[in-house]
């Protein structure tokens, strides 16, 4: 298994080697000993989540108030867009954007760091995003950003063809840095 460093400090990006034959394929998508080598540690109250989404989908950009969630992220099946934002005051990457490219194809996928807001537009028909988190979800922590915020600029490779009402009527990033200053 590859493992690099994401432009934004601590995202760390994992690519496994698959092995494939005539049968189809198998990958190791995760390790724990290489990933603690890496400083990545979901501990012990992880939660694993799944979503699937049609073709122009988006899902964000959401992130946690107080200390953040941690998680480990990868398409299962499909492909989507990946984008990860900055939101830590004081990080030297901070309001940096960084997109990705995850697919069932090449397997690679993402260690998001507690602090940033998370995103992602399906590419394919099917795309189902997996998400290993490193504590229970607890919605009175969740914030987001509009996906279309002017001062983020975030490309979107598709016409979006869906999104929720909450991801919709989000926040702005200029909100979000009030909300994190207070």
């Amino acid at each position: 298994m590859d493992v690099r460093e994401g432009r934004i400090e601590g995202v760390v990006v994992f690519v496994p080697t698959p092995h494939r034959d005539d049968r189809g394929l198998f990958t190791r998508t995760f390790d724990t000993a290489i990933g603690a080598a890496h400083g990545v540690d979901l501990g012990p109250e992880a939660q694993d989540s799944q979503s699937r989404s049609r073709r122009g989908t988006i899902r964000g950009m959401h992130g946690r108030r107080g200390a953040g969630e941690a998680k480990l992220v990868r398409a299962a099946h499909g492909a989507v867009h990946d984008v990860l934002v900055d939101a830590r005051p004081g990080s030297p990457t901070f309001g940096t954007v960084e997109s990705y490219r995850l697919d069932d194809e090449d397997f690679v996928h993402l260690y998001v760091p507690p602090g940033l807001l998370h995103g992602f537009q399906a590419l394919t028909d099917v795309a189902d995003v997996c998400y290993r988190i490193d504590r229970p979800h607890a919605p009175g922590e969740d914030l987001g950003v509009t996906y279309d915020d002017p001062d983020l600029a975030i490309a979107w490779p598709q016409e979006v063809t869906a999104i929720s009402e909450r991801d919709r009527t989000a926040g702005s990033w200029k909100d979000l840095l009030a909300q994190l200053r207070a």
